[in-house]
């Protein structure tokens, strides 16, 4: 604050001459500044001691002196953030850009990417989009799901290479011989990011308090109770066995805040700024796991400003730059991907829409241009041919064209590429004789909409992140959107059958049941995936570590940056 109020004083001695030189009194110097004169004395040798300014004084009062400016305003408050930024006085720099917006970008612009400030390796990504609040339980956007997963830890974790659960918090883990005793041994040199130790009872209030999320207690709703057995040991009692559970509680939805302060971690980063404009991160000295190398990571986030000039992150989600615009033409992807989620159509059948018109439809998706044609940009999707990887969507042999009928609702929420799918279907229907009405659900996700009672047909984004076959399980579990895709009797039968499906101990079971469950409801026409992302992270030479997770991210713990040359 006390910069942008010395930027205000001396935009207040320039505006009445534009910057011209002034002869002026001391005096009416104070009434512009709205201070007294010995604090306008005081103001006047400070800047010109800086260079801003050189003030001639006449002795006597009341007499009129020569006030000459050497820097501009809009100069000024450059060097001032670039100075701010160069002491990593990142609040300063958001206070000094409220006055002029404009110049934030061009500003900004040679500090984004990898940079060491002050002896402290820091990474800023330009970001399109204000993040969401990070709170327990699941969050709807990717981002998010990534930060979570970098600020908290859960009792396991996902391995990086294999995708499977291995210990967290905790070190490691016991199932009893029937599957409903599960004791997770808690490891003793745990810290919180405020320096406090973590302690057993910590984790479990937190756990319960998760259990009490509608959304979680679906996920745990196999849980009988969560009890402290030992200082460094949790135990679950489960009504019927769930060998999921070590994967539920490895999801990013179950990672663990401290009970009391809900932004207070333990993972490999802590939260130290969160604003709309500034979101930043820096290392957690005491983490428990393999330390990172990068000091601080700072999201920069000012959509219209970084549009035009810093790359594709600030355009779309699923492709993300790092680097300043003069880098940009040695810039590279870096690591790429087909991304495991999809965006999907599901279809509600009644009497309205029956399986054949149900299938046709899915069929006439498929199998026209419909798809590949759509103008969503360049390299930005690919149709999908399978849910995932060798659970391909079906043929159905024989099939002869239906009408369909006169009307039919769609509703649809985020991504933006859906609004095209929306319009591109509803053209199409339109040509043959079916009036599709489009409902846009402006969110990512359908908790909250009440349209879904209303719909024939929905859309939506399914992300993936790790191990693939129980992110699905947990859509089906948990997602509000079956409920409606279903009646009454199908959503009971489905969640029966997950039921069963997860007291398999053996993980190739697991799979193969599942997919048997999603090739029913493919080939039922009650969902069908329409297309996946490219994803790219594209950075310049110097950021190093830089590898595509399964969320389209990358882990901030392998990224670094080389020390500065002499």
């Amino acid at each position: 604050m006390r910069l942008l109020n010395r930027l205000n004083q001396y935009q207040r001695l320039w505006q009445p001459s534009g910057g011209e030189p002034q002869s002026v009194t001391v005096g009416e110097l104070a009434e512009r500044c709205f201070c007294s004169e010995r604090h306008i004395r005081t103001l006047l040798r400070q800047a010109q001691a800086a260079g801003w300014l050189v003030w001639t004084s006449q002795s006597g009062r009341g007499k009129r002196g020569l006030l000459r400016f050497l820097v501009t305003p809009e100069s000024l408050r450059t060097t001032m953030m670039e100075q701010a930024l160069e002491k990593g006085q990142q609040l300063s720099v958001l206070e000094l850009a409220q006055l002029a917006p404009g110049d934030l970008r061009a500003m900004l612009q040679p500090f984004m990417g990898g940079q060491w400030q002050n002896a402290t390796p820091t990474l800023r990504i330009p970001y399109y989009r204000p993040l969401d609040p990070l709170h327990p339980g699941f969050l709807p956007g990717r981002a998010e799901q990534h930060l979570a997963s970098q600020i908290f830890s859960g009792l396991t974790r996902f391995d990086s290479e294999t995708q499977q659960p291995c210990g967290d918090l905790a070190h490691h883990w016991e199932i009893s011989r029937d599957g409903l005793r599960w004791d997770f041994y808690i490891r003793s040199t745990l810290y919180w990011h405020n320096g406090d130790p973590v302690a057993t009872t910590q984790l479990h209030q937190r756990l319960l308090m998760l259990l009490a999320l509608p959304a979680l207690h679906r996920l745990f709703i196999s849980v009988k109770s969560i009890d402290v057995t030992h200082p460094q040991c949790l135990t679950f009692t489960l009504h019927r066995p769930d060998f999921w559970l070590a994967h539920r509680l490895a999801s990013y939805c179950s990672h663990l805040a401290h009970p009391e302060q809900p932004l207070v971690g333990t993972g490999p980063f802590r939260l130290t700024l969160f604003t709309p404009e500034l979101v930043r991160l820096e290392s957690h000295d005491h983490y428990h796991l393999t330390h990172p190398l990068l000091k601080a990571i700072e999201y920069w986030i000012t959509p219209q400003l970084f549009a035009q000039d810093l790359g594709t992150s600030c355009r779309h989600p699923v492709q993300i730059t790092i680097g300043k615009p003069e880098e940009l033409a040695t810039v590279s992807p870096v690591s790429t991907g087909i991304s495991l989620g999809f965006c999907y159509l599901t279809l509600k059948k009644s009497a309205r829409l029956s399986l054949h018109q149900a299938r046709w439809l899915v069929e006439l998706i498929h199998r026209s241009s419909l798809l590949e044609t759509l103008d969503v940009g360049e390299n930005l999707i690919t149709p999908s041919r399978a849910l995932l990887p060798g659970w391909s969507i079906p043929r159905w042999q024989g099939l002869e064209e239906v009408a369909l009928p006169k009307t039919l609702t769609l509703v649809y929420h985020l991504p933006v590429e859906l609004h095209t799918m929306a319009e591109r279907l509803r053209l199409t229907l339109a040509d043959l004789g079916c009036e599709l009405t489009l409902i846009f659900h402006n969110a990512k996700t359908w908790e909250g909409c009440h349209l879904l009672a209303e719909a024939d047909l929905m859309m939506g984004d399914r992300l993936i992140g790790e191990a693939p076959e129980y992110t699905l399980e947990q859509w089906l579990r948990c997602d509000a959107l079956w409920p409606h895709v279903l009646d009454a009797p199908g959503f009971s039968h489905l969640q029966a059958t997950l039921d069963a499906l997860q007291i398999r101990p053996e993980e190739a079971h697991r799979h193969a049941a599942l997919r048997q469950v999603f090739t029913t409801l493919m080939n039922e026409a009650t969902l069908t995936p329409l297309f996946n992302y490219h994803y790219r992270i594209s950075a310049p030479p110097g950021v190093n570590g830089v590898r595509l997770n399964p969320r389209g991210w990358f882990a901030f713990t392998e990224a670094w940056l080389p020390p500065p040359g002499p």
